[in-house]
C-alpha cells in the first residue's frame, strides 16, 4: 500500500510574479498588434475626379477618403506649398485652363497620380467667382485611436480580474486570522484554519502557535492566583482562632484585619473565576439592569437608571450582574452617584454608567490592569482592591465586548460597555 504524496502548497510569490510578467507581455503583445494593424491615422488619399466634380457642382461627395468641403474662402493658417503639377492635374479633370487652379499642399513633390495625398487647399479662380476644396479635418477618434482604446481596455480588464482574483486569495484567509484574533480570550481556544498560499498558512501556523502559548500562560497565572487565594484561607482561619485570645480591642480591630483579608481573597477568587467565564444564558439586558439598580437601590446605594430599548443577548447573568455593580460601586465612591443607560446599534448593546466625580486620568487604560487603582492612597476604605475594573473588562471580553473609559462632557466619569447582541431581538 503505497502512502499518498502531500503536495506542498503554492508560494504566494509564484502568482504574483506570474501576474506581472503576464501584464507585461499581455500589453506588449497587444501594442505590437496594433502597431502592424495598420499606419497610423491620416486622412486616405483624395481622388482628382472627385475634387474636380465638387469644384464643378459645389458639392463634395463623401467616400473612403472622408469629406473634404467646398468653400468660398481659403483657410487661415494653411501652410501649403504650390504645386503646378497637380494644378494642372485638376484643370484636366476639370475641362478648364491651368491658370484658374491655384492649390497649396502639404505634400506638393513627388509623382502626380490620380489621387492628391495629404492636406490641401485647391482653389478654382472662374469669372463666376472663387469656389475652393480643402481637405477635412481630422476627427478625433479615428478608427485607429478607437482599436488602440479598446485593446488597452480588454488588457485592463483582463489583468484586473487575474489581479482580483490573486489578491482575493492572499486577503481571505488573512481577513479570518485577524477576525480569530479579535474573538480569542482566555478559557476559549479558537481553532485557525490553516488554508490560502504557503505563506498564509505559515502565518497562521504561527498565530496558533503562539495563541497557544499565551492562554497556557495566562490559565496558569490565573491557575496560580486562584490557588493562592484559596490556600490563604486555611491559615487564616487559624489566625482568626488565635485572635480569639486577645483582649477585646486587639481582638475588634485583628478581626476587622482579618475580615479584610478575607473580601480581598474573595474578590481575587471572582476575578480568576470571571476570566473563565463562558458566556451561555439568553439574558434580557434592560430587565438584568433594572433588577440591579433596584436591589442596590434598597441597600442604600444612590444610583439611577434610565430604561432604553430592549436587548437579548447571550451570557452569564451572574458575571453581567457583577460587571455592572463593579461599576456603579465606583461610580459612587468616586463621584457619589451613578447613572446607567443604554443603548442600541446593529449587533451591538452599549451600557454607560456615569459619574459625578473628577473623572479620569489622560491615559486611563492603565487602570484596567489588576491592582492598580485610580485612587493614589491604599486604604481600601476608599480605593478598593484596585480588581475592579480588571474584573469588568475580562467579563466584556468574554462575552465578546469591550469596554471604554472616558469622561462626560459636563464632567464626570463616564464608563461605556459594549456587548454583541442576538440578530434578532423578538
Amino acid at each position: 500500500m503505497t502512502t499518498p504524496i502531500m503536495r506542498r502548497p503554492r508560494s504566494i510569490v509564484g502568482p504574483i510574479v506570474l501576474l506581472v510578467v503576464a501584464a507585461v507581455a499581455i500589453a506588449s503583445m497587444v501594442q505590437f498588434a496594433i502597431t502592424f494593424m495598420g499606419p497610423p491615422p491620416f486622412n486616405p488619399p483624395v481622388p482628382i475626379e472627385q475634387i474636380a466634380k465638387a469644384l464643378r457642382t459645389g458639392e463634395a461627395a463623401r467616400g473612403p477618403w472622408g469629406r473634404f468641403t467646398i468653400e468660398q474662402s481659403a483657410p487661415a493658417g494653411f501652410t501649403g506649398d504650390p504645386s503646378p503639377q497637380r494644378d494642372a492635374a485638376v484643370a484636366r479633370a476639370m475641362g478648364v485652363p491651368a491658370a484658374q487652379i491655384h492649390g497649396l499642399y502639404d505634400r506638393p513633390h513627388g509623382p502626380v497620380r490620380a489621387e492628391i495625398r495629404g492636406d490641401f487647399v485647391i482653389a478654382w479662380v472662374a469669372l463666376e467667382g472663387t469656389r475652393i476644396a480643402r481637405s477635412g479635418p481630422q476627427p478625433m477618434l479615428t478608427r485607429w485611436h478607437r482599436i488602440t482604446l479598446a485593446a488597452t481596455l480588454a488588457v485592463l480588464v483582463v489583468l484586473g480580474i487575474g489581479a482580483w482574483l490573486i489578491a482575493r486569495a492572499i486577503s481571505h484567509p488573512i481577513r479570518r486570522l485577524a477576525k480569530i484574533a479579535r474573538e480569542t480570550r482566555l478559557g476559549a481556544r479558537t481553532p485557525i484554519p490553516q488554508e490560502g498560499p504557503r505563506e498564509v498558512r505559515e502565518l497562521a501556523a504561527a498565530f496558533d502557535a503562539m495563541q497557544g502559548r499565551i492562554l497556557e500562560q495566562a490559565e496558569g497565572r490565573t491557575t496560580m492566583l486562584a490557588a493562592i487565594a484559596h490556600d490563604m484561607g486555611t491559615p487564616i482561619t487559624r489566625l482568626a482562632f488565635w485572635v480569639e485570645q486577645l483582649p477585646d480591642e486587639a481582638r475588634d480591630r485583628a478581626n476587622a484585619d482579618i475580615d479584610e483579608i478575607r473580601a480581598m481573597l474573595a474578590t481575587v477568587l471572582r476575578f480568576a473565576r470571571d476570566e473563565r467565564a463562558d458566556a451561555r444564558d439568553r439574558i434580557e439586558l434592560g430587565s438584568l439592569i433594572e433588577s440591579l439598580v433596584d436591589d442596590m437601590k434598597a441597600a442604600g446605594t444612590p444610583v439611577d437608571v434610565e430604561s432604553g430599548p430592549r436587548v437579548v443577548l447571550r451570557g452569564d447573568s451572574q458575571s453581567l450582574r457583577r460587571l455592572f455593580a463593579n461599576l456603579i460601586d465606583n461610580g459612587v465612591r468616586y463621584g457619589k452617584v451613578a447613572k446607567v443607560e443604554w443603548r442600541t446599534e446593529p449587533g451591538w448593546a452599549e451600557v454607560s454608567v456615569e459619574d459625578r466625580g473628577p473623572g479620569f486620568p489622560p491615559n486611563p487604560e492603565t487602570l484596567f490592569a489588576p491592582f492598580v487603582r485610580g485612587e493614589g492612597s491604599r486604604n481600601r476604605a476608599t480605593g478598593g482592591t484596585g480588581l475592579g475594573l480588571a474584573i469588568v473588562r475580562s467579563i466584556a471580553e468574554a462575552h465578546g465586548g469591550g469596554v471604554t473609559l472616558g469622561n462626560c462632557p459636563d464632567g464626570g466619569g463616564c464608563v461605556r460597555v459594549r456587548l454583541p447582541v442576538e440578530a434578532a431581538n423578538n
